[in-house]
């Protein structure tokens, strides 16, 4: 097995500066750097990773606990996130909540040795920030988050969910539901209060069978539709409290032989890529900035990793203001 000494002969350099050429190569003069490189490149040297990170006490590995992979606005982040992170020279380890099953997951993250840790996973009283803040790894919390505590990103989802139903308001629809996922999560806990808002302040009263909370998988939303057609008091209308939804409810009412948005308006939220199809056209929500979420949570995160004083470490609590994107499904209530 070639070593690191058979690079330092092949190259003309000692061993402590193959160590530097591995551990900090920025510090390293270009042309002794591109020696180095050369030799290991001739040589086929394959530095031990696992040795040098536990010398360093760093394994240049952080972890992603996303939400559930049928939501593509996940698919998205994680997408942007783990290219990003090997840029900066970090592997990702991958993961994502299974059902609102957050504990065998971060059992899981716990067990392995990484570097920080970027996760959309969360709830609100989720039991396991307390772990997460005594395993002493960094953390950066993105699109969900604990309570008001930690290190995140967000768009204000009460001010979302508020501009969504005043503009269906505005468009004549009294009658308006609300179709999201689990209020335990503060997305869509902050999405359902600004509805109520606007409804309320609007003298618009909320007929609690239009309020639907799913886990957010096709089925789930599929039958939360069904059961609002059924309806003596039918809404006209559809807050779906993510594009995900926005587009299963879309689907099926397409299906039954229903017209949007002549006979359903539907707004979503989240602005994926998809919804600006010329086929779908989505009426969404979307934050005032050209950043991802998940592309502030992870250059906080490697900021943290890389200051290792914790008074010097930057805080960030970053709450995006929304803004609303009208296309073509929603109008006119013509009911």
């Amino acid at each position: 097995m070639v070593s690191s000494k058979d690079v330092a002969k092949e190259a003309g350099v000692s061993q402590p500066t193959v160590s530097r050429v591995l551990n900090s190569p920025t510090k390293v003069n270009k042309e002794t750097l591109n020696k180095v490189q050369k030799a290991m490149k001739k040589l086929n040297y394959r530095p031990n990773l696992v040795a040098r990170s536990l010398k360093q006490q760093k394994t240049e590995y952080i972890a992603l606990i996303s939400g559930p992979l049928h939501n593509p606005f996940f698919v998205d982040s994680t997408t942007a996130i783990v290219n990003y992170a090997k840029e900066q020279g970090y592997h990702t380890l991958v993961y994502f909540e299974d059902q609102g099953d957050n504990l065998s997951v971060y059992e899981e993250v716990l067990k392995q040795q990484v570097d920080g840790i970027i996760l959309s996973s969360i709830f609100v009283d989720d039991p396991i920030y307390d772990e997460l803040v005594n395993s002493k790894v960094p953390f950066v919390m993105f699109n969900r988050r604990y309570q008001s505590e930690g290190n995140y990103v967000e768009v204000n989802n009460k001010k979302a969910g508020k501009l969504a139903a005043d503009h269906l308001l505005e468009l004549g629809h009294s009658k308006i539901a609300w179709i999201g996922g689990p209020t335990y999560a503060s997305t869509f806990q902050g999405r359902l209060e600004g509805y109520q808002e606007a409804m309320e302040t609007t003298n618009h009263p909320v007929n609690q069978a239009w309020v639907k909370e799913t886990n957010t998988t096709e089925e789930s939303v599929v039958q939360a539709v069904k059961e609002l057609l059924l309806l003596e008091d039918r809404p006209t209308a559809i807050f779906a409290a993510t594009d995900s939804i926005a587009l299963h409810c879309q689907n099926y009412l397409l299906q039954m032989g229903y017209q949007i948005p002549e006979h359903f308006s539907i707004c979503g939220m989240d602005d994926i890529g998809i919804t600006a199809h010329k086929a779908i056209q989505m009426t969404t929500l979307s934050h005032e900035s050209d950043k991802p979420m998940g592309m502030y949570a992870i250059e906080q995160l490697i900021h943290l990793m890389k200051t290792e004083s914790e008074e010097k470490r930057k805080f960030m609590q970053l709450t995006l203001e929304p803004k609303l994107i009208i296309r073509g499904t929603t109008g006119p209530n013509h009911s």
